[in-house]
């Protein structure tokens, strides 16, 4: 004659394994997101007293190294020389009239760079931003 088990059912169900887990899982993201680097070129900006609120979605850049870099959006910059800057903007602006466009320039940039790319803008009437950092009151 077989014996027959009686096994109990636990209807009781512990959620503390659960919320462990979902602390560790939100802990993990929470240190792998800050270990991200964002693509971006280190550019050091001079400081302002004045900033500007609006948000450009077109950008120039020139590094310490007077290398040029331009992007659009969410896009990763590109290095460009300087005559292939004007095709660029004029593109953006044929696409998006009311764009501006923020040049961020590293303080050791000499000013005649800056100047250049200034110029490109004036002459096809781009609404150019200069991007600094606030400055800070110590």
């Amino acid at each position: 004659m077989a014996l027959k088990r009686k096994t109990k059912v636990n209807s009781d169900f512990s959620m503390a394994s659960m919320t462990d887990i979902i602390f560790l899982l939100l802990i993990f993201f929470m240190v792998s997101s800050t270990v991200v680097i964002p693509n971006s070129i280190k550019v050091i900006l001079p400081q302002s007293q004045k900033q500007t609120t609006s948000k450009p979605l077109t950008r120039i850049t020139i590094d310490k190294n007077l290398n040029f870099y331009i992007a659009s959006g969410s896009q990763r910059e590109k290095q460009v020389t300087l005559d292939e800057i004007t095709p660029f903007l004029q593109e953006r602006y044929n696409q998006e009239p009311e764009t501006f466009v923020a040049l961020y320039a590293d303080e050791t940039v000499p000013y005649g760079e800056i100047v250049k790319v200034l110029d490109i803008a004036v002459k096809n009437k781009f609404k150019m931003t200069l991007v600094t950092r606030p400055q800070r009151n110590n």
